[in-house]
């Protein structure tokens, strides 16, 4: 070893110096992206020359610094484009540069977060404890910070699955028990495949109709609970949606714990998005009832613009949830002496023990902004939204196809002289078109059978001008394509 080197692992930098050198030029890198995150392109698809270099063969020799940043910077542009103002597809969060600096933290800390005793375990447990607070869950309350809500869901569900069969599932499996439970037509996928995965099967997942407003049909709901019971299923789930994903429609909450409450069974709130509308003074009254929720999902990376992916499970009696996971083998069985200690371990909740530090990034968020700051954010996405609602019902070749809530407006470019069945069509190319110039991304869904124009907005940079800047793109190509001057 020459004199020069530092001592490390074989893993190790030789040359530190030239380490950090090369980790300043990526944080400039990612810095300089952020800052322009305003302007250029919303979505740039991957050049043909970097995907080809993407089928490389397996290295065998590393690189040099320079080379490495080079390849890593190289992909900056080339993302889904959700961090830009004019992102309008699917529900995705913005994120926000203070990310980079938990993450840096994060990744020199390098923690395993499925147990021991260690400091990451209770920042956790503060993030979780945070949680409780703004739901207005009980101290008793347990959670869990995990990837997203579609884990969140199955953890949800499977300590209601355990409860209702008196944990014995455990063990036995769930047999011929003829578990059913219940959701709203529009609920989340990751609902039925919560079931699916959980060895009930979908099918057991009741879909219930919606009302007009796009929310779960009550008297519907008492009606197949009822039909259940005297067909000898036993019901045991009840599932609310807070935020639909095509119209971001609100289930009546309050009825809905009612309803769980007088038939014994679990109520859980989806909120994958819509849950954090409670950081918003506004907006949270819209959300009664979320607080008697037996569970509760929902994502920080989404309206709360932590980076991906971090998401919360949240469940009223925590002794359940944890009757529901705990099954330690004896390498790790607690003894609380040293790192052994720190009792109760998070995979005493969940189903990982390989856990990365997520809770990091969601407690550094809460500090630098404060849920104050965070729901002013949402209820400008509303008011936003709300607006653009009252834009597309005041211009004469654009139509409304589902009532504006929360973050969501679906409509589509319908003039007069064009026929119903030519719309579909129509309204795909115009997104299509859209989203290929990169002018914008919203995406598209189905209401009442009819191709919609669906525009979301969990950005907290989207401004009015960005809207108008939609609404014109959608016109003028809307224009162009059915006149035949662009295919």
């Amino acid at each position: 070893m020459r004199e020069t080197e530092v001592a490390t692992g074989a893993l190790d930098p030789k040359d530190w110096a030239a380490f950090e050198a090369s980790l300043h030029k990526v944080l400039s890198a990612a810095v300089d992206k952020l800052k322009a995150a305003e302007t250029g392109r919303v979505w740039t698809p991957p050049p043909e020359d970097i995907k080809a270099q993407l089928h490389a063969p397996l290295p065998v020799k590393g690189l040099e610094y320079d080379a490495l940043v080079a390849q890593l910077t190289v992909l900056l542009p080339y993302g889904v484009g959700n961090t830009h103002p004019r992102f309008f597809g699917w529900v995705h969060g913005s994120g926000s540069p203070g990310n980079l600096l938990a993450e840096i933290i994060g990744a020199a800390m390098n923690a395993n977060c499925g147990g021991r005793d260690h400091i990451a375990i209770y920042v956790e447990r503060q993030v979780v404890e945070w949680c409780r607070s703004l739901f207005q869950f009980p101290d008793s309350a347990s959670g869990l910070i995990v990837s997203g809500t579609s884990m969140a869901t199955i953890i949800a569900a499977k300590t209601a699955r355990d409860r209702a069969l008196d944990f014995t599932s455990r063990t036995d499996g769930v047999g011929d028990t003829k578990l059913v439970g219940y959701v709203s037509e529009q609920a989340h996928s990751c609902l039925a495949r919560a079931f699916d995965m959980l060895g009930l099967g979908t099918q057991a997942l009741r879909k219930i109709p919606a009302t007009a407003g796009f929310e779960i049909d009550l008297a519907a709901l008492q009606v197949q609970i009822s039909r259940d019971r005297a067909d000898g299923f036993h019901p045991f789930f009840l599932g609310g949606t807070v935020g639909t994903v095509n119209t971001a429609a609100i289930d009546d909450l309050k009825a809905l714990a009612e309803i769980a409450e007088r038939e014994q069974i679990w109520s859980h709130a989806d909120g994958a998005f819509g849950a954090c509308a409670m950081t918003s003074s506004e907006l949270a009254p819209r959300l009664s009832g979320i607080e008697r929720a037996d569970s509760l999902a929902f994502d920080f990376h989404k309206w709360m613009h932590v980076n991906y992916d971090a998401g919360c499970v949240l469940i009223r009696d925590g002794d359940a949830h944890r009757r529901a996971f705990a099954a330690r083998p004896d390498y790790l069985a607690a003894n609380g002496v040293a790192l052994a200690g720190g009792d109760p371990w998070p995979v005493d909740f969940g189903p990982e023990l390989s856990r990365g530090f997520r809770a990091l990034k969601v407690w550094s968020h809460l500090l630098e902004h404060g849920t104050e700051k965070i729901g002013r954010a949402i209820a400008e996405n509303c008011a936003l939204v709300s607006g653009l609602g009252e834009k597309v019902q005041a211009h004469p070749d654009l139509e409304l196809l589902a009532p504006v809530s929360l973050n969501i407006c679906c409509l589509r470019y319908a003039p007069a002289s064009l026929k119903r069945a030519q719309l579909d069509d129509l309204n795909t190319a115009i997104v299509a078109q859209i989203q290929n110039e990169g002018i914008a991304a919203p995406s598209t869904t189905r209401i009442d059978g009819a191709l919609a124009i669906r525009v979301n907005i969990t950005n907290h940079r989207t401004r009015e001008e960005d809207i108008d800047i939609l609404l014109d793109a959608i016109i003028r190509t809307g224009v162009d394509l059915s006149s035949g001057r662009s295919l």
